[in-house]
């Protein structure tokens, strides 16, 4: 991913917030040269991704096309929290933030050196003028 910027995305296949995969392909496919996606499926809200590795990808690729990369299920809270997602959300680690994923679909934009840029909500469409605007 050098040189690009990253969008890390914690995603759910049972959340109403799940057609955001439409868009995020979308972003994907249209900003590829400069940024990478990458999908996090985690089952820290209301058991909304308790499916298997598998079922996951299947469910991402039949119903959404997407082709962006996916993890492996994590978790994104708590004490089993992911390496990545402990450095996303201690600002001792990333510099200035400290926020946790509230729902399925936050989002975490880091720059191609590898630092924290922004941080958005499950409510911002991936195609917004908050994300694309970062992305020039």
């Amino acid at each position: 991913f050098r040189g690009k910027k990253i969008l890390f995305v914690n995603v759910a296949s049972k959340c109403g917030f799940t057609p955001q995969y439409d868009d995020l392909e979308k972003l994907y496919e249209e900003k590829k040269e400069k940024l990478a996606i990458i999908g996090f499926p985690a089952n820290d809200f209301a058991g909304q991704e308790p499916g298997t590795n598998e079922e996951i990808a299947s469910f991402c690729r039949l119903n959404y096309g997407v082709t962006f990369p996916m993890a492996e299920k994590i978790s994104v809270l708590g004490e089993g929290k992911h390496p990545i997602y402990k450095w996303l959300t201690d600002k001792s680690l990333n510099g200035w933030n400290s926020a946790e994923p509230k729902w399925n679909f936050h989002k975490y934009l880091v720059s191609e050196t590898g630092e924290l840029l922004a941080v958005f909500p499950s409510t911002t469409k991936p195609g917004s003028e908050e994300i694309v605007s970062r992305l020039r």
